[in-house]
């Protein structure tokens, strides 16, 4: 099965990138990164979720890319990265900070938007030097810092350690995916999607997701098991934006509503009415909305001063 799989046609299928580089994170890992739009535009980085690849952005790569200049790559062993051994959210800092030297200039601001795992990544890197060198706002798409599996509603039963348990098993299983089946396409979409998402933007999803290595897929559900980073949020100064769905069932309301009240910056809160995990895909004119106005309010007036002080 290929690991590029993904729809050929309509919104969901990806742009052709203006370039294609390789960002090299600091354990030697290699990413692929792509650049769309124009040069010198205001400058976007997306950073996608767990068993996704570039792909994801296709509907917000397509938008922005008329004005913006768009940063997209894949996470380590998804899409065209390799795997890599080292699995872990600092791995996934190191990641985001070699892609940003790779493609912006020093001092160069960009809007940082992450979708679940790719959310994290901005958590994580929060702390780090390069991220706040360059990190000019930053949108939070449907995600979570701590107790991922134990707020998961994913299984359909009450709060507790027999459910936690039981998500443990169902969302860390080293089964493989498969092709692309009806049934496929049904559990995926109750998983992961609201129950009103077109059969277009079903499809789009379980192409990705099905395209990731099955062992991949496995090392980063452990990771994410784990994950705690809510000392990390608390250090995620840039504005902040918060984007999730009210039918999510993988990172549900609460992790939402939990990071709007611990960031130190935040500058807005949506909650999509009916919406599942994947927001990208389920509002992508919302989300490209929302990532215009975080560039126009906070990377186009500090271009104009940085040109007036030139």
């Amino acid at each position: 099965m290929s690991r590029l799989m993904h729809v050929a046609s309509g919104p969901y299928a990806p742009p052709v990138p203006v370039r294609e580089l390789t960002a090299v994170s600091a354990d030697g890992a290699r990413l692929h990164v792509e650049v769309h739009g124009p040069d010198g535009a205001p400058a976007v980085v997306l950073s996608h979720g767990w068993s996704c690849s570039t792909a994801f952005w296709a509907a917000q790569i397509r938008d922005l890319a008329a004005d913006h200049r768009v940063i997209a790559y894949d996470q380590r062993g998804h899409g065209r990265s390799p795997a890599n051994p080292v699995c872990s959210a600092d791995a996934l800092a190191d990641d985001l900070e070699a892609v940003l030297a790779a493609t912006l200039a020093p001092g160069e601001k960009a809007v940082l938007a992450g979708h679940s795992m790719g959310g994290m990544t901005l958590m994580a890197a929060a702390g780090r030097d390069r991220f706040r060198e360059h990190a000019g706002a930053v949108l939070l798409c449907s995600t979570g810092s701590s107790r991922l599996v134990a707020e998961s509603l994913v299984v359909p039963m009450r709060a507790g350690r027999p459910r936690t348990w039981l998500t443990r098993k169902v969302l860390g299983s080293k089964a493989p995916l498969g092709p692309v089946t009806p049934v496929a396409r049904r559990i995926l979409k109750y998983a992961t999607m609201g129950p009103g998402s077109a059969p277009g933007m079903v499809e789009a999803c379980a192409r990705i997701v099905h395209a990731c290595p099955r062992k991949v897929r496995y090392a980063w559900s452990h990771v994410l098991d784990t994950l705690d980073l809510d000392h990390r949020v608390r250090e995620l100064s840039v504005p902040a934006a918060v984007v999730v769905g009210t039918a999510d069932r993988m990172t549900p309301v609460v992790h939402a509503r939990s990071l709007v009240a611990a960031l130190p910056h935040c500058v807005g809160s949506t909650e999509l009415p009916g919406l599942g995990h994947m927001t990208p895909v389920e509002a992508p004119a919302l989300i490209a909305t929302r990532i215009r106005e975080l560039v126009s309010t906070y990377i186009g007036s500090q271009r104009i001063q940085q040109k007036e002080g030139a």
